[in-house]
């Protein structure tokens, strides 16, 4: 049986995704000056750091990037996606059926991350990336059997032994590793493929925060969030690198929990309990996902059931369970992880946290744009005028950033690093008044094409 969406109870009760009395625009634009003086500070800041010889260990603070003027076979396809998008996609946003729309935003999607990706030109930007001696590719040709891998996988994260797994395979579980073995042994092998499949799944993920949006609220709010969630300046990162893949099997995840969470019946509960799945196995893509718990409780709440969390809960721990009985204790793995992250000689133990504490923040305010800035400044000032969906899901990704900058497991990278929760706080954008949301979609467009023309960023 399937409810509709509109007819959702509650639904009705629920705020406008547009405040009644629409704040003034002097408001939004102080917020983005704040957070354009915290970019500047913290670059700053960096590079007197840098020159000091303190380890900050990037190439242009806050970003891990170097200083590198160039353009490319994307450039003009870039500078097209986002003039087609900002001009004429909130108008297709609000006339567009449904199913076509979420299709035609997935295409945009994935035009715009492949074009920012292609400004660095199809090898450096696409085949190198997860091709590199630190990344996921250079485990391959050591794993001949899976099942020896994950037997023995924990115990060769620390130490410095030529056993030990390079950098990213050994700083995440074994699925991330995983996948590129099975997708090599599938017939398409080296980092072209891995890069394009990568950024294609990555894509992916503004159609499943609508889908949630559509599903816990309403659609008008998922429709007035799409344009800005194709034009997201974090698809600098997302094409490429694994985290932004993890962010959309996250958002899958939670998009089908939301499915379930308004069913009721056997289709209902199958949808949670594939949820519970997906959501179980983004835990062996990257241990910081742990810190995504909240989004499932935020779909609860907001569905006001708890049969939903209690079905995909088993379907977790049944991913948990094959894991274990595999040979993969995620705990375990975590504990390595931290030990190699403060191993004298690794980063984790050099990068100062009296710096990367708030330079942290200042990177995610480049992946998010000025137009979430204005929005998230809107939420602020007045919650209560928030659509409930709007608020918990933003909240739940604010919440994981948080605990995941004050305990200094994250300490620079985060542009890559916290994808899986900033897409959570893009649909704050939806709050800007509709008359403005074009100058605000070309705002957030300009940024992503300035930093990817300046910086050559590392993914």
């Amino acid at each position: 049986m399937t409810t509709v969406l509109r007819d959702r109870p509650g639904a009705a009760d629920e705020p406008s995704p547009t405040p009644r009395r629409p704040f003034r625009l002097r408001g939004d634009l102080l917020a983005v000056a704040f957070a354009s003086l915290l970019v500047t500070a913290s670059a700053l800041v960096g590079w007197a750091l840098v020159d000091a010889g303190v380890p900050v260990l990037v190439g242009w603070p806050p970003l891990l990037a170097q200083w590198l003027p160039h353009v490319g076979p994307g450039t003009v396809p870039a500078v097209l996606v986002a003039l087609v998008v900002a001009v004429g996609g909130p108008a297709v946003a609000r006339s567009c059926r449904w199913g076509p729309l979420l299709a035609v935003a997935y295409v945009a999607s994935l035009a715009w991350t492949f074009a920012l990706a292609t400004i660095d030109g199809w090898f450096v930007g696409v085949a190198e990336r997860l091709a590199t001696p630190t990344e996921y590719l250079a485990e391959i040709p050591r794993t001949p059997d899976i099942a020896v891998f994950l037997q023995t996988f924990a115990e060769r994260i620390a130490g410095q032994t030529p056993d030990t797994l390079v950098t990213h395979a050994s700083g995440h579980p074994p699925a991330a590793t995983i996948f590129y073995v099975l997708l090599d042994r599938a017939g398409f092998p080296g980092g072209e493929y891995a890069g394009a499949v990568t950024a294609a799944i990555g894509a992916s993920a503004v159609v499943a925060v609508a889908i949630t949006l559509a599903a816990l609220g309403d659609r008008d709010l998922a429709r007035t969030y799409l344009p800005f969630g194709v034009l997201f300046p974090g698809a600098v990162w997302v094409g490429v690198s694994a985290d932004g893949m993890f962010a959309a099997i996250l958002a899958w995840g939670v998009a089908l929990l939301a499915l379930g969470a308004v069913r009721r019946g056997l289709g209902g509960h199958a949808l949670c309990l594939l949820a519970g799945v997906v959501l179980g196995l983004s835990l062996f893509f990257s241990y910081g996902l742990v810190l995504a718990g909240l989004l499932p409780v935020a779909v609860a709440l907001l569905s006001r059931r708890i049969l939903p969390l209690v079905t995909g809960g088993i379907g977790a721990a049944a991913v948990v369970a094959a894991f274990a009985a595999a040979g993969f204790w995620w705990y375990e793995g975590y504990e390595q992880v931290t030990v190699r992250y403060y191993q004298e000689g690794e980063y984790g133990l050099l990068r100062p946290y009296e710096y990367w504490a708030w330079g942290n923040i200042a990177a995610l305010l480049l992946v998010l744009g000025p137009a979430v800035v204005a929005g998230l400044r809107r939420a602020a000032w007045r919650p209560r005028a928030v659509p409930h969906a709007l608020l918990a899901l933003a909240a739940a990704g604010l919440i994981a950033i948080a605990v995941a900058d004050l305990s200094g497991l994250s300490k620079s990278e985060v542009e890559r690093i916290w994808l899986p929760f900033a897409v959570w706080i893009v649909p704050l954008a939806a709050l800007l008044p509709r008359p403005s949301a074009r100058w605000w979609l070309l705002a957030q467009a300009t940024l992503a094409l300035v930093i990817n023309h300046l910086l050559l960023t590392v993914w």
